[in-house]
Parts: C-alpha cells; structure tokens; sequence
C-alpha cells in the first residue's frame, strides 16, 4: 500500500465481497491505502467455509481472489474480531472510511413447530462443520438412518449429497480429518429433499442438480404425482433456459424404471410438500408435511392434505440470514445494514458519513460472484462520489496523520494475534504439504489456534 497515501480505507470482511470491494477500489483514481480485516486467521470467506469440499471447481473462484491479495498493495489483516478486537470508533481514528462486508452466515429462521427439537439442525452449522470452520465443534451426531432436507437451493443439495455420499468418495477432496472420521459412522439410507412449491420453481443450478446423478452408490428418486406445472411454471420454462434445463433433468428421471433403482443410499426429491411440523416429544422422529398446490402465477396454497414422513433427523437448508454489528444499525427483519446503495443509513434514513456497506450484508443472502461484483461497483462509486464531493474525505483528519503501522501496533500492544498475507501463504503451504502424502491437494488444518500458530511463524510485520 502507499507509505503514506491521501485516504485510508478499512474493510471489513475477507470473503469475496471483501476482496472484490478492495480490488475495484485499488483500480479507482483515489490515492489510497487498503486494509483488508477479516475475523479469521485465513480468507476467502464463504468460498473456503460455505462451499462443500467436492465442489472443487467452484473453490477455483479462489485462485481469482488470490491474485488479488498477492499482488500486495491490499494489507490482510486477519484473526482480528469486529467489535471484540476493534471497534468502529477505533476504525474511524484510523481510516478515513470503513466498508461492511461481514455476509450472512446464520440460518433464517423457520417458524414451524418441533423446529428446536433435538435432531433438527441448520444447514449453516453442518456446512460450517463439514468445511472446517475453525469456530465450530469437531464432532457431528450422524445417528440417523433417514434424513429430511428443507429447501430447494444448492446448500440443500450439497447438505443432502454430503450425508448421502459415501465416504471414501470424499477423500480426493479437502474434507478435514476429523469429517472423515464422523462420516464413517454414519448409518444414513435415505436422505429426502423437500420443497414446497413445483419443479419449476426450484432454485438449483442445472450443474448442481446433474452433478447430484453422478454420486456413486446413490439413486434419486422422483415422485411423479409431485410434477405439475401451471401457467407461471411455464413462463418460466420459456423465459429462463436454467429453468428448462433443471425441469428437464428431473423429468428425465420420471422416466426411470424403479428396477434400476438398486443403490445402497438414496436420495429423494419431493414437490409441492410444505413443511408443517417437525414430530417428536424429545427429539426427532418424522416430519409432517402439507400438499400444496400452484395457483397460476407459480406460488402455492395448502391443500389440507397431509402427509407424514419417519425421518430421525431434519436439516433446515431455508437460506442465510445476516447478523448485526456493533455500533451499526440492523435490519432485523431483512437481516441487513440499512443503506442507500452502499452508504449505511442510521434511523433517520441519513447517510453515516465514512460508513458503508456492500454483499449480503448490504443486499441480503441472494445471488452468485457476478452480483457480488456488480454490487461492490455500486458501493464503490458512491464512495468516490463522495470524496470527490467532499462531504465525506476530511470529515475525519486525524486518520491522514496516523501512518498504517499504527492499527498493527496497537493491535500488538493489545495482544491481538493478527495474521498477514504472508502468513496465509504458510498456511496455505502446509495444508498443501500436507495432502501431498495422501493424494490430495490439501488437508485443511481446522483449529484456529493452529491454524495463527502456523500463520505466525517467524511473524513479520508486513
């Protein structure tokens, strides 16, 4: 970064947002320093701890975010909590400005009864096990035979490919040790996928669904009597040739004879099944579910028709939801920093001057990379619209007087355990070192004291 540049930039978050807010700010006009905070000891975010590790292709979006931080003149600053380690009113004394870009990493919420028993999980929490998560419990209970799946998105279908899949299947990829050992206890037979509107409606990508007919050892199964398709449901077909795409793959396997169906595990898609209830007294034991279905513009009603499931375990795959920060207003309904394209808002509707915001926790837990970018652009062309108005550069002098050692050393004098760039390339290099031996590409160390220990080895200040 320049040793002594005009503007100061904190960004908080180092998943793709974060790295993508950083690069497309790096390439405006502004003369300007980055650093880039992340609360854990490595980035990339979701795409290191949100995408399941036989998905190697997506992971690939790694290798883009890498050379962004490679280049050098964004500081990672990582293992430093938001609001634990540093506070906004620090972050303010130090940086001109300060972008949000901390996601959405809970689970929504869904509101049916039975939801809390125990055996009822959220999809966020398996997946932040089964990749790693260093703030997560190494174990997962995998007592159940049959499984219920809530949702329609791809975590659904990774969350069910992860349960069904056999483990040996996983060992090419970088799934941690202590998930290798989970799985192989698993008893697991039948996983189901519910969705309570048509096929059309579904949210999973033609790949993921075709991906899904590869797993060795695993059928899927469809049930005919859950395909209808109203006017809604055709436009969409019409409209959206990922729409037709995925309506086509599972009408494909309609059209499988049952005799072919001789798997050890299975998968099961079902439509038009709202849930209802989680059954139980003490934990799970079956799910209930209500007929739905379509009314013309491809939503749903009830029908009353009831149907009842033996499952020993539900997992909620509903979509992410965001988390509130502090010192910053919240959303809680739609689980956002209120913001104005960018610029966060406080209850008045006023923009806080040097404060905004930009991915999910900015727009809500919906899009792919391509949005992620496109939002950042937004973001970022406020900000510069903003320095260049004035309104918001000098609104804080004393960030221009503070050289950018300065955050490094009171993290230091605070004991803050902070990782560099440098030190995820340690890392990086010794989960690589160590699949080496085993034929994969990496084994990911997953303690976070660990993980800093590796990460800080002859620390440097960078």
């Amino acid at each position: 970064m320049p040793s002594n540049p005009a503007l100061r930039v904190a960004i908080v978050g180092a998943g793709p947002a974060g790295i993508y807010t950083a690069d497309i700010l790096s390439k405006t006009d502004l003369d300007v320093g980055i650093d880039l905070f992340e609360r854990l000891p490595a980035p990339f975010g979701l795409v290191r701890y949100g995408v399941a590790p036989d998905h190697p292709r997506i992971k690939q979006i790694i290798v883009a975010l890498y050379k962004v931080l490679q280049r050098g003149d964004i500081r990672l600053i990582g293992n430093v909590d938001y609001g634990t380690d540093v506070t906004l009113s620090e972050l303010r004394e130090y940086y001109d400005a300060v972008i949000f870009c901390t996601g959405a990493i809970r689970d929504a919420v869904l509101p049916i009864p039975g939801v809390d028993l125990k055996g009822s999980y959220g999809a966020a929490d398996f997946v932040s096990w089964y990749d790693g998560h260093p703030d997560v419990p190494r174990t997962w209970p995998l007592e159940a035979k049959e499984i219920a799946v809530l949702g329609v998105g791809n975590v659904a279908l990774d969350v069910a490919r992860m349960l069904a899949k056999h483990v040996d299947d996983l060992l090419p990829t970088e799934v941690p040790e202590n998930v290798v050992e989970v799985l192989r206890t698993s008893t697991v037979t039948d996983v189901h996928i519910f969705g309570r509107r048509g096929p059309a409606q579904v949210k999973f990508t033609p790949l993921e669904l075709r991906e899904l007919g590869h797993v060795p050892d695993v059928d899927i199964v469809v049930y005919p009597e859950d395909f209808d398709f109203d006017e809604g449901s055709e436009e969409a077909i019409r409209s959206s040739n990922q729409t037709k795409q995925v309506v086509k793959t599972l009408t494909d396997w309609t059209l499988r004879e049952p005799g072919r169906l001789t798997a050890s595990r299975r998968i099961h898609l079902h439509f038009l099944h709202r849930p209802a209830e989680i059954l139980g007294a003490d934990r799970v034991t079956g799910l209930r579910t209500e007929r739905t279905e379509l009314v013309g513009d491809g939503s749903v009603r009830g029908t009353g028709e009831f149907h009842e499931f033996d499952v020993q375990a539900v997992y909620r795959a509903v979509g992410y939801f965001g988390s509130p920060l502090a010192e910053l207003p919240f959303d809680e309904a739609a689980g956002v920093i209120p913001n104005d394209g960018g610029r966060v808002l406080d209850e008045h509707g006023n923009h806080i001057p040097g404060i905004y915001a930009t991915g999910w926790i900015k727009r809500g837990p919906v899009g792919l990379i391509g949005h992620t970018k496109s939002d950042a652009s937004e973001t970022i062309r406020h900000l510069v619209e903003d320095v260049a108005s004035g309104l918001e550069a000098g609104t804080l002098p004393s960030a221009r007087s503070r050289a950018p050692q300065t955050i490094l050393d009171r993290l230091e004098t605070d004991g803050v355990a902070y990782t560099t760039w440098q030190g995820w390339e340690r890392l990086d290099a010794h989960e690589r070192s160590l699949g080496e031996g085993q034929g994969r590409e990496r084994v990911k160390v997953v303690p976070r004291e660990e993980m800093t220990k590796i990460s800080r080895v002859a620390h440097v200040r960078s």
